[in-house]
């Protein structure tokens, strides 16, 4: 069995591997998604300038979440920082899915940025 630091460990070899390949620019700038063991994060970065435009998270305190570590609070998250990027004429991004899975809560967030009109 792989332990916890040796997950973490691995999914930050991931991302370090998946960030070489793409970056976010002005034009079209990197959604950036992250989930801890509670919660999940959310980002819209331009990296030319290395500034967060925008961010959405279960912390939210418009979020009511009950539950904040489940599929339904991923929704939440991904049409949060679809409607804020939209809100700031953002319309296409880069998705960054941080070295995890695009499956379940990723996926999920991914599906519901689509849907409130993020184009990835």
């Amino acid at each position: 069995m792989v332990s916890k630091k040796n997950k973490a460990e691995l999914r930050q070899k991931k991302h370090a591997r998946l960030r070489n390949r793409f970056s976010g620019t002005p034009e079209r700038p990197r959604l950036s998604v992250f989930r801890s063991d509670k919660h999940m994060y959310a980002q819209i970065i331009d990296d030319v300038a290395g500034n967060t435009l925008c961010a959405a998270s279960t912390l939210d305190k418009d979020a009511h979440l009950e539950v904040t570590d489940n599929v339904a609070a991923a929704q939440y998250v991904g049409k949060a920082i679809a409607e804020k990027a939209l809100a700031k004429g953002i319309k296409e991004v880069v998705f960054d899915r941080g070295g995890f899975l695009y499956h379940g809560k990723v996926q999920a967030l991914a599906d519901a940025a689509r849907e409130a009109g993020l184009v990835f």
